[in-house]
């Protein structure tokens, strides 16, 4: 059901132990050249292509690519109290690891009469995309929305693939997610075309969309399929991206301490996603890999999505990784930069503190991924596909940007002219001394 990679014994250099590891295929830039045209066609007939692209992938032509306001009001008196109370807690906590991540401004007095300010300013627009397909999300709503609030974003706008069963609406807990939240500008727009909506912005074509349907935004963000990736890769300058976010990946990095049962069922929870889900188990303990292996083989046939699970945890990208030691698996784990990491081995907080390339750590027996997913407090949008080596996951850092204030006097000015007028002159752009000279004589 999942295959063994054996790296005892083995030396390899950063670049081998890489090419080792399993890894989704994305093919982000096939999805790309197929993506290219949707784009164009959104961005120059708007809402009419919009439409025909619904038809087209989603099954459903919708009348109302803007979600009406009572929709929003009836998704949520309609929603299933469990449900409700589950979201209400959801936001309670990401809300407050959120508004922690607020940067601070800062002032540095350089010299006497030479300041420099930073100030952080909230970008003016986002646009957030949650799937649809072959789940829902709205806890991708509450990462996505309290993110941008926390960061003090004026305007958000959501887009969400219509579903052909509810009458060309997105699903109605997106809605009532959204409702939950205060969002009243929601889409009826999946894929890439909602990417293109977001970007560019769309004019509208029915009475009801008005003029203009959706104003372009500043920052996309959220996860997707490679065709949302490809989408976001092309529009990248445009706006904005938290990053190409792919297939969900789990890796587990786990001793002979670990509990069979639980990693059998976390690498399962990850796999159920997506066929190309990734499901990483690394191990220096043969015996923990045998046991996690025949609990596999006993879980997946009961799951809801065993086909699904069978082919994630069949495919290329899923693996046990056997290792010499603890030490070894966390060179590996590093190496490989899963989206996720658990760490269930003896010491595991302080195996985390180590750790330099995950999306998030979950550190323990009692954290698992599923936590992280829904009410642990942190973010569940977070880089794939290798990208944790340079960028982090979703936060109020997505959504704002420094700007710097520079305010001298005379006197300091004047202390620096000579340097100024010299460096410049190196450089053969006199012209910018001339400019700081222009102000003595």
């Amino acid at each position: 059901m999942i295959t063994r990679i054996d790296l005892r014994g083995r030396t390899l250099s950063a670049r081998e132990l890489v090419d080792t590891l399993p890894r989704a295929e994305v093919g982000v830039e096939d999805a790309a050249q197929q993506v290219a045209p949707i784009l164009e066609a959104v961005r120059e007939r708007g809402a009419s292509a919009l439409r025909e692209y619904a038809e087209r992938f989603d099954g459903v032509r919708p009348e109302h690519l803007r979600v009406p306001p009572h929709a929003l009001t009836t998704a949520l008196a309609e929603l299933d109290p469990a449900v409700r109370a589950g979201l209400e807690e959801a936001i309670r906590r990401v809300r407050l690891v959120h508004a922690a991540q607020r940067p601070q401004d800062f002032t540095v007095q350089v010299a006497p009469g030479a300041q420099v300010r930073q100030r952080w300013v909230p970008v003016g627009r986002v646009g957030l995309y949650v799937p649809g397909g072959l789940a829902v999300y709205p806890s991708s709503v509450v990462m996505n929305v309290v993110a941008a609030q926390e960061a003090g974003v004026a305007s958000l706008a959501v887009a969400s693939p219509p579903q052909r069963e509810g009458g060309g609406l997105p699903h109605p807990t997106i809605l009532a997610a959204c409702a939950l939240l205060g969002v009243d500008e929601v889409y009826a727009v999946g894929g890439a075309q909602a990417v293109a909506m977001l970007a560019y912005g769309a004019s509208g074509e029915a009475p009801q969309d008005g003029d203009v349907l959706c104003e372009p935004v500043d920052v996309v963000t959220g996860p997707g399929n490679v065709f949302v990736a490809a989408a976001k890769r092309l529009v990248r300058g445009v706006v904005g991206i938290d990053a190409e976010a792919g297939p969900t990946e789990i890796a587990i990095l786990a001793d002979a301490t670990a509990d069979a049962g639980h990693v059998a069922a976390d690498l399962i929870s990850q796999a159920e996603h997506d066929p190309l889900a990734a499901a990483v188990l690394v191990t220096p303990s043969v015996e923990l890999a045998a046991a996690v292996e025949a609990r596999l083989v006993d879980l997946v046939p009961e799951t809801k999505h065993a086909q699904r699970v069978a082919r994630s945890l069949g495919g290329p990208q899923s693996a046990v990784v056997l290792v010499d030691d603890v030490e070894h698996g966390l060179a590996v784990v590093d190496a490989y930069g899963a989206e996720h990491l658990e760490i269930q081995t003896e010491g595991a907080a302080a195996l985390a503190d180590r750790v330099r390339s995950a999306g998030a750590v979950f550190v323990g027996p009692w954290s698992p991924v599923s936590l992280g997913d829904y009410m642990a407090g942190s973010n569940h949008v977070l880089p794939t596909g290798g990208c944790a080596h340079f960028a982090s996951g979703l936060g109020v850092h997505s959504f704002v940007k420094a700007v710097q204030v520079i305010e001298y006097d005379r006197e300091a000015l004047g202390e620096l002219a000579d340097r100024i007028v010299a460096v410049a002159n190196d450089e053969d752009l006199p012209a910018h001394g001339e400019a700081v000279r222009a102000r003595f004589h």
